[in-house]
């Protein structure tokens, strides 16, 4: 044995290492046959010995210390067989600790795993990128693996090296662009970044890990060696019913939430919030005494600026820490599923934050973004736009989405701003967009990406929703890929909320001006398989919560409040409301503050306030118990118009009904402040009309007009084109619910 470093280090190699400039370390570092032996060679700043022992804990020998540097090296003459070993390592300042070496062990992702996932093809590349806890040939540690292509050197830093970069450099693995190193001894809940030497100034910076599933909060923002495997669900009856479910035949009634403003755990400090296992076990009595059967989360991903809630996200595989950790988080689906609520969660793959920390720029090159900010940049939001053209990048983002469903059991994911991807042009002047390949202003490559996550859902996980949230007339949002359309589950009907939003605004006296805004949605009900919403988006920046917006004094209010309710449950469609809503609140919606629970405090605030709560838990209990409501909602077979016509009057009237279903429901709604007596209503049916529903209820805060829950025989009288007539009282600002069969 020899413990000269001749004919293991050259000079190159000295100051390659010394200077933290070689690409590939493991071709110096570690256990390498020589021509007269075999040499290993070590790295450790601040030791001042280092000894090399076999797997069997036998001292085989003490490594040369080169003086003035941190290389340590050994030849073991005539030895031709490569052998584990381990390094003690004895510091400075005495301390001593016996660990693999993090160079001795050969390249973990395999070579097909980099071959799909350089196609963008990897859909579960979320278990080997990032950071794992493994054993390798009986060897504990963490494996990391960074995606940084056109890097000069990356480094895994944290808090078990003094995030020092020299320590523990990674290898390069062919030309696929993936760095990766397995260091020993480390464990669940180390700190780490990437220590990345940029491709384009050569300058260091620290990213967190694209791929890691936890974080530290700001300002620190590393990463957090974890695991989501771990977690014992309880959920597996919902999980196996979701797989039978055709939810375009059955009820969704879905209540939208933000988790740090539905309830605060103190006195509304922005600080004070509930952990996921703690809202989990307060919102769902909620949810079940209110009886909505989903509800859809705002961003839970890991974001550092509060304000965007959520929608800039900072890191996409990483659970917001102001509320626990994964297994919190799981925790949380988990309970919702075992009480028969589905979670819905939005997710925003069309966009990231430029923070400096996290994907911009990544590895000194634009990366995940493009480089012309006519392509990469949304002014609007000071965000950039993923470049959906790369395989790596598109496979992010659809193994994300296979990541959220897989390990937290998400029954759907809601995909924010679609209308951005779609097109090249939006939101953008003539001169700050560039055509796509064949002139046009699509992104095709955006396209391209929706429609893979789509058929990549459905395909995997039976049952699963995915709901484009898309503002303008883009064809076949929710029609098979197939036949060219993007392969949602459903999308939001944004032309309904406005117009209708629209309409309730209006002065009641002006309303007959209006009327085409209740009915145009009519003529495209069924274009594509609609959700319509009362989303966040209507309650905040100055638009005035849902109540507000109504004219008139507190009757009236609360009156349309009702009304609108109504309307939004008996149009064919899923069901969508932010939270609050239902309670009448008067503020707007803001998301350092809880919801204004206070107002269900009759002594205070009056009695409209509970009264609207409990008219919206009632509305649920009548959609989801009368397939008539939900079960040919993608169909016009479901939909009836009655009358449309009398505008004077700001009456309408349609039936809601089901192919299967011998019962069917009557809605008519009176959009004036007007008591209309004896309304005669022109109908195709010879039967009894039995109100099971009055919006003036007084249990509702309305007066108790109406037909007092009486059963009523049509008139053989022509009417409306009609061959029958009903005739009804209509309470002012109401809406009536008629039960018949026919």
């Amino acid at each position: 044995m020899s413990a000269d470093i001749y004919g293991i280090l050259s000079d190159g190699d000295i100051n390659a290492l010394c200077n933290s400039s070689i690409k590939d370390p493991f071709s110096i570092l570690g256990m390498h046959p020589k021509k007269n032996g075999i040499s290993i060679c070590a790295q450790h700043y601040g030791a001042s010995q280092v000894k090399v022992y076999d797997d069997k804990g036998k001292f085989v020998a003490d490594m040369f210390h080169l003086e003035g540097t941190p290389l340590f090296t050994l030849l073991l003459e005539n030895k031709k067989k490569i052998f584990k070993y381990e390094l003690e390592v004895t510091y400075g300042d005495g301390f001593v600790r016996k660990t693999a070496d993090p160079y001795s062990f050969l390249p973990i992702m395999s070579d097909f795993d980099l071959h799909l996932f350089n196609q963008g093809n990897n859909n579960y590349i979320f278990e080997k990128m990032g950071s794992h806890v493994m054993e390798i040939d009986g060897v504990t540690g963490v494996y990391f693996s960074v995606w940084a292509p056109s890097a000069q050197r990356v480094a895994v830093v944290g808090d078990f090296n003094l995030w020092d970069g020299r320590q523990h450099p990674m290898r390069p693995i062919g030309g696929s662009g993936v760095w990766e190193l397995f260091i020993p001894q480390l464990t669940d809940g180390a700190v780490y970044k990437y220590e990345i030497r940029k491709a384009d100034t050569g300058h260091l910076v620290l990213k967190t890990d694209p791929y890691g599933i936890q974080q530290q909060p700001f300002p620190y923002h590393g990463s957090i060696v974890g695991s989501t495997k771990e977690y014992k669900w309880g959920d597996q009856e919902w999980i196996q019913s979701r797989q039978d479910k055709n939810w375009h035949n059955e009820p969704m009634s879905i209540y939208e939430l933000h988790l740090g403003s539905w309830k605060k755990s103190g006195p509304n400090e922005e600080g004070d919030f509930y952990n996921y296992r703690d809202i989990a076990k307060l919102l769902v009595p909620y949810i079940k005494e209110m009886g909505y059967t989903h509800i859809e989360l705002m961003p839970v991903q890991e974001h550092p600026y509060v304000p965007s809630w959520g929608y800039q996200v900072g890191g996409f595989y990483a659970v917001n820490h102001r509320f626990g950790n994964p297994q919190d988080f799981q925790y949380f689906v988990d309970f919702m599923h075992q009480n028969g609520i589905g979670v819905i969660l939005d997710w925003v793959p069309g966009h990231f934050p430029k923070d400096a920390f996290a994907l911009a720029h990544f590895d000194g090159t634009h990366l995940y973004e493009h480089s012309d900010p006519r392509e990469g940049e949304h002014k609007d939001w000071n965000t950039l736009i993923f470049n959906y053209g790369r395989h790596e990048v598109r496979n992010f983002l659809v193994a994300n989405a296979v990541y959220w469903i897989s390990q937290y059991h998400i029954d759907g994911l809601r995909v924010d701003a679609v209308a951005s991807m779609l097109y090249r042009d939006y939101s953008r002047k003539s001169d700050e967009w560039i055509p796509n390949s064949r002139g046009g202003n699509e992104n095709l490559e955006a396209i391209g990406f929706l429609q893979q996550f789509n058929w990549v859902v459905h395909n995997s996980f039976p049952g699963v929703l995915t709901i484009a949230e898309e503002s303008t007339a883009y064809p076949g949002v929710t029609y098979p890929i197939e036949q060219g359309g993007l392969g949602f589950s459903f999308k939001w009907n944004m032309g309904w909320m406005h117009d209708t939003l629209d309409y309730f605004e209006q002065d009641p006296i002006n309303r007959k001006f209006h009327q085409a805004d209740l009915t145009y949605c009519l003529w495209y009900a069924w274009s594509e398989k609609f959700m319509l919403v009362l989303s966040h988006d209507e309650v905040v920046h100055g638009k005035k919560s849902l109540l507000e917006k109504m004219p008139g004094d507190d009757w009236q209010k609360f009156a349309n409040m009702r009304l609108l309710y109504g309307f939004m449950f008996g149009h064919p469609g899923k069901k969508l409301c932010f939270m609050g809503a239902e309670l009448g609140m008067k503020n707007e919606w803001y998301e350092k503050r809880e919801i204004d629970w206070w107002l269900l405090d009759e002594s205070q605030c009056g009695t409209y306030h509970t009264r609207l709560q409990k008219m919206v838990k009632d509305l649920n209990k009548l959609y989801i118990e009368n397939p008539a409501m939900w079960k040919e909602d993608i169909t016009p077979e479901g939909f009836e118009w009655i009358d449309y016509n009398d505008r004077d009057n700001c009456v309408i009237a349609f039936v809601r009904k089901a192919k299967s279903q011998k019962k069917k429901f009557l809605f008519v709604f009176n959009f004036t402040p007007v008591i209309r007596k004896g309304y005669r209503l022109g109908v195709p049916y010879d039967t009894k009309f039995k109100e099971v529903f009055n919006s003036n209820a007084e249990i509702y805060g309305g007066e108790g007009l109406g037909n007092g829950g009486k059963a009523i025989a049509v008139k053989n009288e022509p009417a409306q084109g009609k061959n029958f007539t009903l005739q009804i009282d209509l309470p002012p600002l109401s809406f009536l619910v008629f039960e018949f069969e026919n």
